[in-house]
């Protein structure tokens, strides 16, 4: 057996949503292809200290933070590699390249450098999923109010919407589901419909999320481009993980009015069930929007909520 070799990878961004990344240069295997600056983890290592110590030798940087992101495996031909993903949004420092031969600031929606190595591929998709996901409750404050706060949202910049309305009858449901899809498509988001694949593929939804009881019964994936679930238990993160969903949603972190008999989480439970997870997860429960920066010190990759996502 191959021994795995184990990189810091960092996906340093800017407030605008851009990511740098590096050309590999002539003398290195995959030379022009592109990838996300790191390296080697050596001997006594953590990956955050090796990613903080490879940024300053490649590109002369001070890392000021360094959040865990995802970490994913890849066989190269030359090696099998476990990449630990950080997202570094804060240095000091100009940065000047000393390994690469280019670097780019890019957007993972509109990439125009290629090729990119391999194992990034499902790095980009996740950087294409916005970090605050909003979940309708059109059935307790109204179609009407709910679609006035939706175009409120989305003009402020929402781009991640989670249909979700069992109580509403399903020809209201669907017509609801159909005034929102009109919406987010002006848009630009991604518009989510809560446990319905028919639903879904009929009105040409984006994807699907899927509750857990419904993640229990999958073998495969359903065919739609965006798909997550929600998670309680680390067993069925890594259900989620090995169907090969594109994020999960995870909670209760903190106590919540939807559902005051469960015992919440905590930030330091949250961190222990994501940790070296290769799927995006959204902290769940009792959050705000502002609660971001802290989800992801603690490994997530945005946060997601109800009542406090449609407030002004």
């Amino acid at each position: 057996m191959r021994k795995i070799v184990h990189v810091a990878a960092a996906v340093i961004t800017r407030p605008d949503g851009s990511f740098l990344v590096g050309q590999r240069a002539a003398d290195t295997f995959y030379p022009g292809y592109w990838e996300f600056p790191g390296g080697k983890v050596e001997a006594g290592e953590t990956p955050r200290e090796a990613l903080i110590r490879e940024l300053h030798e490649e590109l002369d940087m001070e890392v000021l933070e360094a959040w865990p992101w995802l970490t994913r495996e890849h066989v190269y031909e030359h090696a099998h590699v476990n990449l630990h993903f950080f997202e570094v949004p804060a240095w000091r420092g100009e940065i000047h390249d000393r390994v690469h031969a280019a670097l780019s600031w890019q957007q993972a929606a509109t990439m125009d450098v290629a090729p990119m190595l391999p194992a990034n591929g499902p790095i980009l998709k996740a950087l294409r999923l916005p970090r605050r996901m909003a979940i309708t409750q059109a059935a307790e404050i109204g179609i009407d109010t709910q679609l006035a706060r939706l175009d409120q949202a989305l003009a402020s910049g929402l781009r991640l919407v989670q249909i979700r309305e069992p109580g509403l009858p399903a020809p209201d449901r669907e017509a609801f589901a159909q005034a929102v899809l009109a919406r987010t498509r002006a848009a630009g988001a991604i518009a989510l419909i809560n446990d319905d694949v028919d639903l879904a593929t009929r009105l040409g939804a984006d994807g699907v999320h899927l509750p857990a009881r419904r993640l229990a019964e999958l073998n495969t994936r359903p065919d739609l481009e965006w798909i997550g679930a929600s998670c309680h238990t680390r067993d069925e993160l890594e259900q989620a993980a090995a169907l090969g969903l594109d994020y999960a949603l995870l909670g209760a972190v903190k106590p919540t009015a939807s559902h005051p008999e469960r015992d919440a989480l905590g930030w330091d439970a949250f961190a222990d069930r994501v940790r070296a997870l290769p799927l995006p997860v959204l902290a769940l429960g009792g959050l705000t929007p502002d609660d971001l920066n802290a989800a992801k010190a603690h490994g997530a990759h945005g946060v997601a909520g109800i009542r406090s996502f449609w407030r002004g």
